[in-house]
């Protein structure tokens, strides 16, 4: 008997403890107002960890709180961001139809102000030369278009149509080494031919030294030759120089069309003489 109670004594030394702690308990049931002093020890002993649980759980709680808040951020940043596109593209949209709007009010305005009939046509298509010598429009022999008819824009003359397809052309700009017409100083009436340069200018020939011509007098056509109408803007004195020896003047010219900006033209409907 001794030896059993000798191998298990400490199984039925911790078993009593808490037999005796469980009745101390039991006997105290009545008093829940006022804790004991193994109630306090208890509490005082856990406390720390009941604490140390508590925030661990209060840390838990919140990096998953962030976490979901992060992901919901995440979500709400790709959906705006995916709303800034829509709402930039569509600003773009606007933009560029208010632009549109504004330069066909420009072409209708020209065109209702022409003493011929004309067509409006948009650019399609442009030389792969740097000075742009021709151009390529949409509109051709089926819209009634015949070689040798005049280009303008809003800005002022753009060229001649040289060649006819179905449904397009192709126009040859006053600023191609191959491109004339009859122009004059705005001012003073001086007369003589605007001539292409190959390099996005012109120039005027022929015109006499005597004759007044200035930088920044405007030309326009003279109406000689009856392929443009008289009074079109065709650009700018950009230089004068008259030698001691000749006759003519040099003028150099700035077109008033750029063409590396053009979008729409007008061709004037005036039927070719055979």
């Amino acid at each position: 008997m001794w030896e059993l109670l000798k191998k298990y004594r400490i199984h039925l030394v911790t078993g009593g403890i808490v037999l005796l702690a469980f009745l101390f308990y039991s006997l105290n049931l009545k008093n829940r107002e006022h804790a004991n002093l193994f109630e306090r020890f208890v509490l005082n002993a856990t406390a720390p960890l009941h604490g140390g649980i508590a925030a661990v759980n209060r840390a838990v709680v919140g990096v998953w709180n962030d976490y979901v808040a992060l992901v919901d951020v995440r979500r709400e940043n790709k959906e705006l961001r995916e709303s800034v596109k829509i709402l930039n593209g569509r600003l773009l949209e606007s933009r560029e139809a208010l632009l549109a709007n504004e330069r066909m009010k420009k072409l209708l305005d020209l065109k209702n102000s022409l003493p011929v009939p004309a067509l409006t046509a948009s650019v399609i298509g442009e030389d792969g030369a740097p000075w742009f010598q021709t151009l390529t429009i949409n509109r051709g022999e089926a819209d009634g278009l015949q070689e040798g008819m005049p280009v303008v824009a809003a800005e002022g003359v753009v060229g001649q149509v040289v060649k006819v397809a179905g449904n397009s052309s192709r126009v040859l700009l006053l600023t191609d080494n191959a491109s004339s017409m009859a122009g004059m100083i705005q001012r003073s009436r001086a007369r003589g031919v605007v001539k292409g340069k190959g390099s996005g200018r012109c120039s005027l020939e022929f015109t006499l030294r005597e004759e007044d011509v200035k930088v920044g007098d405007t030309i326009i056509t003279s109406g000689v030759g009856g392929v443009f109408p008289k009074g079109l803007a065709v650009g700018e004195v950009a230089m004068v120089k008259k030698g001691e020896y000749g006759i003519f003047q040099t003028i150099e010219v700035r077109p008033a069309v750029n063409i590396t900006r053009l979008e729409e033209v007008i061709v004037l409907l005036k039927q070719r003489s055979d």
